[in-house]
Formats: structure tokens, C-alpha cells, sequence
């Protein structure tokens, strides 16, 4: 049912602000969930959320509100005006984000310490990955490398985990990193056809592919390699 009056409106927006609110700040000091990827299940909570908070208000301040609501007439009509905005700011929104504030710091302080706010591994490792070689073997046993640089991208959740490296590097029947191939304008890898993948920082990539010489020279993806 679609809200007709000013009044149902307001009605509507007490009832799911708070719990908006909350939800929103919580994610963003938690970080997203798989479990609440569905567009119902993250509504359900937010009027869940907005419930208890509701509940909360009438128990505490209830006579106060309708008070403020539906009491006095034209002559204070400014200064219920200022009252109803300022209870609207701290009801609405300053209480519900402290409550998210407030279950954040006391799950992190109740869950490992190794726990991260990133929702899968992969969005840990990729959101504040730094340039480096990456190796992948895919689900057919092949191998692909490339350099993970300001140019290439990693997908997050709730997207599909794949990749696009900026720049092609073969990859040796030993395993290790060979030359940049010519021509390579980058390389994409879809999810589902990774098995294993692994990073190598540039020293460590030029350490364990003795035969190839490897070039740093910024993050640019012009990285050369060749046959010593």
C-alpha cells in the first residue's frame, strides 16, 4: 500500500528509517554479508531492526512523543517544530547508528582477532592489494601469469571473483614465471575456471624465475623479461 498522507508517510518512515540506519552503518564497519546479498532479507531486517528500536522509544519516551506529535496548537507551532526535528535527528538516526557502532566494537572485541570485515577471503586479499605477479593454474591444469598493476581489476562480492590482469607473462614447465609475452594487451580469468592462484611480489617473482631477467620500472605494466 502506497502512503497517501503526510501522516502515513511519517508513520512509514519511523517505522523503516531506524532500521535502514542501522543496517547501513552496520555494514559499514562489518562489511557486507553473504547472507544478506537478497534485497528481502536485508529489508526484513532493517523493519526488524526498526521494531525493536520503536518498542524501545514507546516504552522510554512514549507519553513524550505524542505529546510532541499531536498536542499544542498554532502558537508553539515553531518551537514543536525545532522539538520534532531534533527527536527525528536522534531517533531516526543518531541512536540507531550508535547501536551499530556500539554491536560492532563488542563483536570485534568477541571474535578472533584473524576475522576481517571483508565477506570472503578473496575481497580481503584484493581490496588493498598492492602490484604484484600473479600465477594462476586453472581447472584444466594450465597455467596463466600476469602482473596485478594500476590497470588490471579484481572483481568483489557480491560480483563474481575474476580477473583481469593488465599484462601476459608465460609461464615455464616448471611452474615459474617466464617472460612478458609480446603484443600482451592483459589477460582475463573468470571465476569458474580457477583452481589456484597465487601472488608473488616482484623480488620474490624474479628470485624463483632464475632464467628470466624481470624489470620493475613503476606500476605501469611495462614490466620486460627476458633470457639471460
Amino acid at each position: 500500500m502506497v502512503p497517501s498522507t503526510v501522516q502515513q508517510l511519517a508513520v512509514l518512515l519511523v517505522m523503516v528509517l531506524p532500521g535502514v540506519i542501522y543496517q547501513a552503518v552496520r555494514e559499514r564497519l562489518r562489511g557486507p554479508r553473504p547472507s544478506e546479498a537478497q534485497a528481502e532479507s536485508r529489508l526484513l531486517r532493517a523493519v526488524a531492526a526498526s521494531a525493536v528500536l520503536d518498542s524501545l522509544y514507546a516504552v522510554v519516551a512514549g507519553p513524550w512523543l505524542v505529546a510532541l506529535v499531536g498536542g499544542g496548537g498554532l502558537d508553539d507551532l515553531a518551537t514543536r517544530t525545532r522539538r520534532l526535528g531534533l527527536a527525528v535527528l536522534v531517533l531516526v538516526v543518531a541512536v540507531p547508528a550508535a547501536v551499530a557502532w556500539a554491536e560492532a566494537r563488542w563483536r570485534a572485541r568477541q571474535e578472533p582477532a584473524r576475522r576481517r570485515s571483508a565477506p570472503t577471503v578473496w575481497d580481503h586479499v584484493f581490496s588493498r592489494r598492492s602490484s604484484c605477479f600473479v600465477r594462476i593454474r586453472l581447472k584444466d591444469g594450465a597455467w596463466v601469469a600476469g602482473w596485478y598493476g594500476s590497470s588490471s581489476c579484481a572483481a568483489v562480492y557480491p560480483q563474481d571473483r575474476d580477473i583481469f590482469l593488465q599484462a601476459q607473462y608465460a609461464v615455464l614447465p616448471d611452474g615459474r614465471i617466464g617472460p612478458r609475452l609480446e603484443g600482451t594487451g592483459g589477460v582475463y580469468i573468470p571465476k569458474d575456471s580457477i583452481d589456484l592462484l597465487g601472488l608473488l611480489e616482484p623480488p620474490r617473482a624474479a628470485a624463483i624465475s632464475r632464467p628470466v631477467s624481470v624489470t620493475v620500472s613503476g606500476d605501469t605494466g611495462d614490466r620486460g623479461g627476458t633470457d639471460r
